[in-house]
């Protein structure tokens, strides 16, 4: 029978990330079989593995945060003079239409982490968060949370360069999985994919004669951009999932 690390069982259950199962762990908030597990300890199919109500309660006071991201700020860690997204999420910023009854703290800031890119001249929709399950299920292999983009471009599309967007082209020597591509309007096309190679749609688009002037992330998963304004940020509500 094949054993795995404990802390990979739990992230494979969805109860937390592996480094917060480590965490976990190391503080004796994990029982396999009743017995208080110890950190790399493997396990088979069919033992019983507890968490702690105090892991559950350090997972329920984690926190996902949205961020209309404008243009100039890089998704993760800052690089060529740019600053990071994150330096966005301060008290004043947060915006004033956020439902989620949440009150920023400092702790918030702590381990919060993009879940995803967005390329340093498109603008919307970035999730940043401090919850490893979160963070797995929008970019984790196995993920299949679409992604919808309003891309604004220049140039002549044929219909067989569309069909192309929509499914049939290569970036890296791989194949593209299908996407759902259509104008939008008269100057704009509205992708939706279910993957994130860096810079893809600029790319796509080069394939085909196009040229992107504007792109807007809008949605991702349930979880729509909605009003939020640019520049500014609010938090995940409790009933919002993606």
């Amino acid at each position: 029978m094949e054993s795995v690390r404990i802390s990979k069982r739990l992230a494979e259950l969805g109860l937390c990330s592996r480094r917060e199962a480590d965490s976990y762990i190391e503080q004796g908030w994990v029982k396999v079989d009743g017995q208080v597990a110890v950190l790399g300890q493997k396990v088979v199919a069919g033992q019983r593995i507890e968490l702690d109500k105090r892991a559950s309660q350090a997972q329920a006071r984690r926190v996902t945060v949205l961020l209309n991201k404008p243009i100039g700020y890089v998704s993760g860690q800052a690089e060529d003079g740019y600053e990071p997204a994150s330096v966005l999420i301060t008290p004043d910023n947060q915006w004033k239409g956020d439902q989620s009854g949440i009150r920023f703290a400092r702790e918030h800031l702590k381990g919060l982490a993009p879940a995803g890119r967005l390329d340093i001249d498109s603008i919307g929709l970035l999730v940043l968060t401090q919850d490893g399950v979160v963070a797995k299920h929008l970019i984790g292999e196995n993920s299949s949370v679409d992604k919808e983009y309003l891309v604004r471009v220049s140039g002549a599309l044929s219909a067989q360069g569309l069909a192309l967007l929509n499914h049939g082209l290569e970036l890296d020597g791989k194949k593209l999985l299908p996407a759902q591509v259509a104008w939008q309007n008269e100057d704009q096309l509205r992708f939706v994919l279910r993957e994130g190679k860096k810079r893809q749609i600029r790319r796509m688009c080069e394939l085909v004669g196009l040229r992107v002037i504007g792109l807007k992330r809008v949605r991702i998963g349930k979880v729509m951009l909605g009003d939020l304004p640019v520049g500014k940020w609010r938090y995940l509500a409790a009933g919002e999932k993606f």
